[in-house]
Order: structure tokens, then C-alpha cells, then sequence
């Protein structure tokens, strides 16, 4: 973790509503979740919980101007408790009798010194993995030319832990939009091939599925063992990412649009989760092949962080 690492989040953070967004979650990327000691077993009010305390213990530190106008920005004052970041950034302006130009300045300077002390004052991680498994390989086809769409998952995953008897997954259908339904267990289906028993599932947040899968006999320390999935959803928002819990040694996807070509493809490569539907975040461009197809790799990849393609759909009569 690196303070460039921390500054990226923050300003990641304090985008829309700041810490009152809906989906705070997806904003926390690995190096937030380290600076604020946030672990896989919290869910999302003890995520906000965590990330406000430890935002409001940093800023005290700070200059009274600082201070005042990152409380402003994050949405941790109660009179700037606006949905927009610029709304929020004009009420610092009027009570701090500057302009907005000078007080975004501060902001960005706050965000710095608040990175400074977040990494100087978060203790290491323990030495060994902390986690129990993690993904060696996982290669996914996703079809979007049938009637529903569907995902076959291939995953190796190898054994961090001295014995493991279930692995948890999870998949998320981001919402299209403030108006769409939330997101309900029968949305999604999911078929096991091999490799285990779907034993639980239940709703992690609005819009993510937790699933649990027994292993077939408990597995050990550096043991292999690979699964074989189905998912089948209708999708929310024309992207499809990876955003692991644990590391990914290699991620292998192949998308067919089939006759449906869409306008534009781009590849989104450690991006934040919350951004993967943002047309405005920028990824390279793809060239679907003549099977209407892309296909991409991506290795090493980092827990909290988005690997996959967004797509632009062809407007109807085009």
C-alpha cells in the first residue's frame, strides 16, 4: 500500500454523495480496506462505520481550512450533507469566505497529507496470508447471443489454509440505473457441473449474491482443486468484470456477442469497481472478430479491483 495507492481511493471516494452513496462497497479498493482495517466479514453498514471513524480520526490532525473543506468533500459534515460533490465544495467556499477553486485546491492538498497519515499510522499486515484460498486460474465464457445470458466459469483455485471444507463465492448484477428493482436471489441461477454442492446463498448487498460451495472432501494446505460453473442472469449493465476477494493468478474471458455487434468494446484492467459502468472512465479499445468475439487475459490480479470489458450497444435501426 502506498500513499498514491490511498489518493487514488479518496478522490474515487468523495465522488457523488461521498460516504452516504448507496454503494460504498465498491468504492473501498484494497488500499482504503487496509487503511481502515476492514476485513471480508464486514458487511456494508460495518464498512461505512469503519471508513467514516477512521476518516474522521485522520482529518481531526489537519489545519482548520483542511480540515473543514475534506469534512465538506467526503459528506462528514452535517451541514454539507448535499448529493453532488460540487454542491458540496461551494458550502465550504461560503463558509470558509474563499472561492471553489481554492477550496478544491485544499481538498487535493487534504487528500495528500490525509494519505500521508494513513499510511504512516496503519500497522502492517501480519506476516503469512491471512486468507485461505486463492484463484490460480479462472477462465469464463460468457454468451450474451442466447435467450438469457450465460457464464460458464472454469476455476483452479490452491489452498492458503491448513484444511478448507467450503469455498465462498459471489457474483454481482449492478443496478442500470436509481430506478431499476433491486436485485433478488431468483435473478440468478446457477448450475454446478463439478467440483462441489451449492450448499447457501444469500444477499450480500442490494446487488451482489454471496454462494457457498462444499468441497467435496476437505482440501489442504497447497492442494488443488478445480470447479466448473453456470450462471445464468440477465444482465444489469453491458460490462462484465472480475473483482476478486482473494488473488488471481491468471483470468482467461471470452465474450460472444454473436449477430448483436456492439459499437464499442473496451478493456477495463484494474479499474474501480464502481467505475467499470461509467462510460466516462476510459479502457483500450477491442476489435470484435468476424465470430463476434473478443477475447482477453489478465494476470496478477489485485483483490478489490475490476478486470473485464465494458461494451456500448448498437442504437436499434443503426
Amino acid at each position: 500500500m502506498s500513499t498514491t495507492d490511498v489518493v487514488a481511493e479518496l478522490k474515487i471516494l468523495r465522488k457523488g454523495r461521498g460516504l452516504s452513496v448507496a454503494q460504498l462497497t465498491e468504492r473501498v479498493g484494497p488500499a482504503l480496506q487496509a487503511v481502515c482495517a476492514i476485513s471480508a466479514d464486514d458487511d456494508a453498514a460495518g464498512v461505512r462505520r469503519k471508513v467514516s471513524d477512521r476518516l474522521l480520526a485522520l482529518i481531526e490532525a489537519l489545519p482548520g481550512d483542511l480540515r473543514m473543506s475534506l469534512l465538506a468533500a467526503f459528506g462528514l459534515h452535517e451541514q454539507a450533507q448535499h448529493p453532488f460533490y460540487g454542491e458540496r465544495v461551494s458550502w465550504a467556499a461560503r463558509t470558509l469566505e474563499r472561492d471553489d477553486r481554492t477550496v478544491r485546491r485544499r481538498i487535493d492538498e487534504g487528500i495528500d497529507r490525509l494519505a500521508e497519515y494513513a499510511v504512516a499510522t496503519t500497522k502492517p499486515a501480519a506476516a503469512g496470508p491471512s486468507r485461505s484460498w486463492h484463484t490460480e486460474e479462472l477462465r469464463v465464457a460468457l454468451a450474451l447471443d442466447q435467450p438469457v445470458p450465460e457464464a460458464f466459469e472454469f476455476r483452479r483455485v490452491v489452498v492458503d489454509a491448513d484444511e478448507i471444507d467450503e469455498l465462498d463465492l459471489a457474483l454481482t448484477l449492478t443496478s442500470a440505473g436509481s430506478n431499476s428493482r433491486p436485485l433478488e436471489e431468483t435473478d440468478l441461477r446457477v448450475d454446478v457441473f463439478h467440483g462441489g454442492v451449492l450448499t447457501g446463498r444469500h444477499m450480500e448487498s442490494s446487488d451482489r449474491v454471496g454462494l457457498a460451495l462444499r468441497l467435496p472432501a476437505p482440501l489442504h494446505r497447497n492442494d488443488r482443486h478445480e470447479i466448473a460453473l453456470r450462471f445464468r442472469a440477465g444482465l444489469r449493465h453491458p460490462h462484465y468484470v472480475c473483482v476478486p476477494r482473494q488473488p488471481c493468478d491468471l483470468f482467461d474471458l471470452h465474450v460472444r456477442f454473436g449477430a448483436s455487434v456492439p459499437e464499442e468494446v473496451v478493456r477495463l484492467d484494474k479499474a474501480f469497481q464502481d467505475d467499470a459502468r461509467d462510460p466516462a472512465v476510459r479502457g483500450a479499445a477491442l476489435t470484435v472478430d468476424s465470430s463476434g468475439e473478443v477475447h482477453e487475459q489478465f494476470r496478477h490480479l489485485v483483490p478489490g479491483f475490476a478486470y473485464g470489458v465494458r461494451w456500448r450497444p448498437a442504437e436499434a435501426g443503426a
